[in-house]
C-alpha cells in the first residue's frame, strides 16, 4: 500500500501521460516516511463508456482513489490528501485551462481484518537499504 487507481474518461486518453503522475505521487507518498516503496502501485483505468453533465462529447472526468492500509492517525491521512489532490490538480491544469473537466479524488482507508495481500518486493527494497 497505498494503491492509485485512476479512473478516466475515454476522450483524455491521448491528452495524458500517466508516467508523470505516478512518478510524483510515489515520490510523494514514499518521502513522508510513512509508505514503503515496495508496496506502491499505481494504474489507471480509461472509461469508453460515460457521461459527463448533459453528454458533451469535450465534456470529461478523472477520478483518483488512493487505498491505504489501516493504522495512520488522521493529521496524516488528511495531510497526505490534500498534498495528492494538489498534485493531481496540477498535473490536470493543462487540461482544466483548455477544456471543461471534473476531477475528484478519494481516499479510502482499507479494512485491516478483510485486506489480503502478497508481496515480495518489499524484501528487494529492504536488502538495498
Amino acid at each position: 500500500m497505498p494503491h492509485f487507481i485512476v479512473e478516466y474518461s475515454g476522450n483524455l486518453h491521448d491528452r495524458l501521460e500517466f508516467q508523470e503522475l505516478f512518478k510524483a505521487l510515489h515520490e510523494y507518498v514514499v518521502s513522508t516516511g510513512h509508505f514503503p516503496l515496495g508496496g506502491v502501485r499505481s494504474r489507471a483505468i480509461r472509461c469508453n463508456d460515460f457521461r459527463v453533465a448533459d453528454g458533451r462529447e469535450d465534456f470529461a472526468f478523472l477520478n483518483l482513489n488512493l487505498k491505504i492500509g489501516h493504522g495512520r492517525d488522521m493529521a496524516l491521512k488528511q495531510e497526505v490528501a490534500e498534498n495528492v489532490f494538489r498534485i493531481l490538480c496540477d498535473w490536470m491544469k493543462p487540461i482544466t485551462d483548455n477544456s471543461y473537466c471534473q476531477i475528484s479524488f478519494e481516499m479510502t482507508e482499507l479494512d485491516p481484518v478483510l485486506k489480503f495481500n502478497k508481496n515480495n518486493i518489499h524484501a528487494l527494497f529492504a536488502a538495498k537499504s
